[in-house]
């Protein structure tokens, strides 16, 4: 089997977990600057493991200020074959309660004020985003949350919206007409990025709220978001622990993420220059450099 390797990005909090004994605290640098974080590499049950806090220790950094380019070209530098993304989101649906998990196989990108690819300079490439995260992934996610015991829902479309405001009701209300499950603020351009970097994607959404649609509930605040995240920590903790220990027998050896760029890249390639592909080295150096 191919040396696979997992990153979990979310919450600084997710990797505070007893069985990391042995952790280092790793800096590394990319073309597109720095990374959200120091990433943490860690060993479970003797596997290797990252965990990238997506919005910094400490969550300081907003969404619109994510440098997600950075955080998947340093977890592609480390070898990373496989994310699995934990985020808290806003429930669209009444059978989504706070509390609940959903396994996210389809996003609708809302976003306007982030860098959405690596392919932005002198080399064009088009991959495809039908279908966004990795079956494979999202069966080991479904099997660590079935042994975790926790209440899930298995599909279901994210909307990614800018932030970092909540929704206004008319918002709300339109989402929900489009017959979306939950909405959010970090997948995108996180999981495309991804799929340029030829790195499997999966996501775990943690419903906290009804957003502000429900005439039953008060609308979302900080304070009600933290509350259900920490309610859930332990929780999403042992889903971890799970998927770290089976993600790897779930693989598909034939999942289309692993060999998108094949077929991606359109630019002639006397047209590549040097700079350019000495920038992609990392994300797109096995289909760029011969």
């Amino acid at each position: 089997m191919a040396n696979n390797k997992l990153a979990i990005i979310g919450g600084s909090g997710l990797y505070d977990i007893d069985e990391f004994k042995k952790r280092e605290f790793l800096k590394l640098e990319t073309p597109w600057g720095k990374p959200s974080d120091a990433i943490l590499k860690t060993k479970f049950n003797d596997k290797e493991i990252f965990f990238l806090p997506r919005h910094g220790r400490g969550h300081a950094i907003s969404p619109s200020k994510i440098n997600f380019r950075a955080n998947i070209d340093a977890l592609k530098q480390l070898g990373v074959t496989d994310i699995v993304s934990v985020s808290a989101v806003g429930s669209l649906k009444e059978d989504l309660p706070p509390g609940k998990f959903v396994i996210v196989d389809q996003f609708i990108d809302r976003t306007f004020a982030r860098t959405k690819t690596f392919f932005d300079d002198e080399i064009v490439a088009h991959v495809s985003m039908a279908h966004p995260t990795s079956n494979g992934l999202m069966n080991a996610c479904e099997d660590a949350i079935k042994k975790s015991n926790i209440d899930y829902q298995r599909n279901g479309t994210y909307v990614v919206m800018e932030g970092p405001q909540f929704s206004t009701l008319a918002e709300s209300n339109l989402y929900r007409s489009w017959k979306a499950d939950v909405i959010g603020m970090t997948n995108m351009p996180e999981a495309k990025l991804a799929r340029e970097a030829e790195i499997r994607y999966a996501s775990v959404s943690m419903v906290t709220d009804f957003d502000c649609w429900h005439p039953d509930h008060e609308n979302v605040d900080v304070q009600q978001v933290i509350k259900v995240l920490l309610g859930n920590a332990e929780k999403a903790k042992k889903m971890i622990k799970n998927i770290i220990d089976n993600f790897e027998s779930h693989i598909d050896p034939k999942d289309p993420t692993n060999n998108c760029l094949d077929v991606a890249i359109i630019t002639a390639p006397e047209k590549r220059t040097q700079r350019t592909i000495d920038k992609l080295k990392t994300v797109a150096g096995r289909v760029l450099i011969k």
